[in-house]
């Protein structure tokens, strides 16, 4: 390991890493533009000039990578003049518009031309002018304010895995474009946004909307799919403003997907604000007393009572509504899936994605099996991309996903090849076999009662085989599958929906046949089941209380409440509490303290908050004399930017979708 001095301090350091790491590694702040940690190194922008003993000249710390002996100070007044010249140069064409600007408060470049900037500009000749570009309903352009530090570029480029932004022209004339003027074509493009260090590429959603220091800042997790994202939630007074990503090395990285970001303002649309019972047909306004007493006369014809959860509800929900049903009914008819869906609960590993996110960085084979990632998990598919550049590893399907970014070898779209690749009959096999550290990640679309058992068990033989059992994987897709399984609020022997009364939390995807039905339907936002239900009572959305979720790695994370329900909505577990104060066998919890405290004390593994579980594979029960299964995959139906009732409910998120339609009429038109 090299040793080198920094402003008299000497210090060693990793071999190959650059001079900026390792004053940064000294303690000394190093300015930059195009400079970003995730990404190439450029060398555009030529802000993070230091002095180098034997050097005549400054250089950029940047791309200079570290040797034996080096003497670097980051504080002379050689270093001060040429930052300064460097920033003279970066402000010659850039419009003074910090009163306009979205980024005003946030911007890299007004920090830093404070600090390290001359005074004034010698430069008195007319500013560049350039053309706005279009780059879809999510990202607003001010090309004028550009300075060229190409992030956006080598984002697109190396993590989005569209290539579809570049540089024209050269010198002072060079423009960042969309090649055809069109839109992103990536689930993570509004990323750009913050990497931007400047004003040229700011929120359109966001525009005029509110200043940085107005706003309220909660760090909290995203529910819009089942990795359990970091994000921060930007609030002013009740409505949502805005959301940004939390740096987290095992989740999510740095980065969002463009769900996940934009459609917070559906948080506005569509909401259930007050209950409502069902009169003469109709759906009318009530109080919480008069909807209560309506389902108390219902309860009081049937204990015959099922509940369903949707793909947003937290664990607190889940525990409080399986509480209720067995206090009422004596037995827990409660299940999260509203499609067919086989689990296997006998062991954690075959529900969990037993890798982690963080370890798909090392693996050295991976097989998707019936996986969509870019659009069931676009940050598991962003880290399967990342593995794929930095160290070529190949990737293999049996059923064809479309695009995922990356180059997939494609095995054959029938379930039968699991079994030839079992018995060594597939060039899969002889991958496998050389490998250190393969993995399957098997998606939804093949997790059917038909295909479910046959596609788990084969898979679990495959890696035992080869032993490699924690690379399985199932890629879940929703947010509450994973802590709904863990504290077994499903039922493996009858269908929940027969039951005379259904209560149903947010279960907004299943088809239900109303007839001799009485629904219950709770919930924040109207969706196709509220129409049919003979009570309404209104819930919390995610950003909107305390609560407890599960990612699909069986990682348990906290959520934070940012704003207030409207009207006179209330979180949903109060709601189940209050009921059964109603219904006169009220549950065993007045605070949500005390309810986790019991959830815990049932289910103690749900107590570990952000700590990866404990999954003994030793004590894996596999099957491998299941028969060869002739059937083709047959991907799940996704509506990407409409997966949910929130997103449903977005206006950005439906304009994505019009500008994804178009973009694709556009590409079979050419």
């Amino acid at each position: 390991m090299p040793k080198v001095k920094v402003d008299g301090v000497e210090l060693e350091v990793e071999q190959g890493i650059s001079v900026l790491q390792a004053c940064e590694l000294a303690g000394k702040e190093i300015p930059r533009f195009c400079y970003h940690e995730r990404l190439s190194i450029a060398g555009n922008c030529r802000m993070c000039l230091v002095e180098m003993e034997k050097s005549p000249k400054p250089i950029a710390s940047c791309a200079m990578p570290v040797a034996e002996g080096q003497v670097i100070y980051t504080n002379t007044e050689m270093v001060k003049k040429a930052r300064e010249g460097v920033m003279e140069f970066l402000l010659i064409n850039h419009p003074l518009d910090c009163p306009i600007c979205d980024q005003g408060g946030e911007c890299d470049l007004q920090d830093q031309s404070v600090k390290y900037g001359g005074g004034s500009s010698r430069y008195e000749l007319n500013k560049r002018s350039v053309k706005e570009k279009y780059m879809g309903p999510l990202i607003k352009t001010q090309m004028n304010r550009c300075i060229h530090c190409t992030r956006c570029i080598r984002f697109a480029e190396e993590v989005a895995g569209v290539p579809d932004l570049g540089a024209i022209n050269r010198g002072e004339n060079m423009e960042i474009t969309t090649f055809l003027e069109k839109t992103l074509d990536s689930e993570l493009s509004a990323n750009v946004i913050d990497l931007c260090p400047v004003g040229a590429l700011t929120s359109k959603p966001y525009a005029f909307e509110a200043r940085p220091w107005e706003l309220t800042k909660t760090e909290t997790i995203d529910v819009m799919d089942a990795v359990g994202s970091n994000i921060r939630v930007d609030t002013k007074g009740w409505e949502v403003k805005r959301i940004l990503p939390r740096v987290n090395e095992d989740i999510n990285e740095e980065w969002i997907s463009d769900k996940t970001r934009y459609a917070c303002d559906g948080l506005l649309n569509n909401r259930i604000d007050q209950p409502y019972i069902r009169n003469n047909g109709k759906l009318v306004p009530a109080t919480w007393d008069e909807a209560f007493q309506k389902i108390k006369e219902e309860f009081s014809k049937t204990v015959r009572i099922g509940g369903l959860i949707g793909e947003l509800t937290d664990l607190e929900t889940i525990y409080a509504l399986k509480n209720f049903l067995v206090t009422f009914s004596g037995s827990a008819s409660i299940d999260f899936r509203q499609k067919d869906f086989y689990i296997d609960p006998s062991h954690p590993s075959n529900y969990l994605f037993n890798t982690s996110i963080a370890n798909l960085d090392h693996a050295d084979l991976i097989l998707l099996v019936g996986a969509n990632p870019r659009l069931e998990a676009t940050m598991i598919n962003a880290r399967i991309r990342k593995n794929f550049i930095n160290n070529q590893t190949e990737i293999y399907s049996i059923g064809d996903p479309g695009d995922q970014t990356y180059k997939i070898n494609y095995l054959g779209d029938n379930l039968n090849i699991l079994k030839d690749i079992e018995n060594d009959k597939s060039i899969f096999s002889e991958k496998i076999k050389l490998s250190k550290k393969p993995i399957i990640i098997i998606g939804e679309s093949v997790l059917n009662v038909k295909q479910g058992l046959y596609v788990l068990e084969t898979s679990k033989s495959i890696l035992k085989k080869n032993n490699a059992l924690p690379g399985l994987n199932i890629l879940h897709q929703k947010a509450s599958s994973v802590g709904a399984i863990m504290l077994q609020a499903f039922s493996l022997s009858e269908d929940v929906v027969k039951n005379e009364i259904l209560y149903l939390v947010g279960a907004d995807e299943i088809e239900i046949d109303k007839k001799n039905k009485f629904i219950i339907y709770q919930g924040s936002h109207a969706s196709k089941n509220t129409k049919i239900a003979d009570v309404v009572l209104p819930g919390a959305a995610y950003t909107e209380k305390d609560a407890l979720y599960v990612n699909l790695e069986g990682r348990v994370q906290a959520a934070f409440k940012a704003s207030f329900p409207p009207g006179n909505a209330k979180e949903d577990w109060k709601i189940i509490r209050a009921l059964s104060d109603v219904l006169n066998k009220p549950l065993k919890f007045n605070t949500v303290e005390q309810l986790r405290a019991k959830m815990f004390e049932a289910y103690p593994n749900l107590s570990k908050i952000d700590q990866l579980p404990k999954v003994d594979f030793d004590k894996l029960s596999i099957s491998n004399s299941l028969d060869t299964l002739d059937s083709k995959v047959v991907f799940d139906s996704i509506d990407y930017y409409q997966t949910n009732e929130i997103a449903r409910s977005s206006k950005t998120m439906i304009d994505c979708k019009l500008s994804k339609e178009n973009l694709s009429k556009t590409g079979t038109e050419n």
